[in-house]
């Protein structure tokens, strides 16, 4: 299989995007806009989003996590990349946090 720059990819952590359609600086490389909040958990995420803004999010936001290479990504993806850097030993359709740690 040939290299790519992605051989050496793996999952650091949950994250939820939420696309607000607004530029913000400081975001994941492949983020143009919206704002990428990160923690533990997704639930630990969700609850601190609701505890700032005082409500529930809008249905604007994707669930995944940061890679080590800055990169925002789905379930789906993170799950390719979890197996593929031995944080898992099974492929899986979707990750969850609890696959990793």
């Amino acid at each position: 299989m040939k290299k790519t720059q992605y051989d050496n990819e793996y999952i650091l952590c949950a994250a939820i995007h939420w696309n607000d359609g607004i530029k913000r600086i400081h975001q994941p490389v492949n983020i143009e806009t919206g704002i990428v909040f990160c923690g533990r958990r997704h639930h630990n995420i969700l609850n601190s989003i609701y505890q700032l803004i005082d409500r529930q999010m809008t249905g604007k936001e994707t669930q995944g996590f940061i890679t080590n290479l800055d990169r925002f990504v789905d379930r789906e993806e993170a799950g390719l990349i979890a197996f593929r850097a031995k944080q898992t030993t099974v492929t899986t359709k979707t990750l969850y946090s609890e696959d990793l740690y």
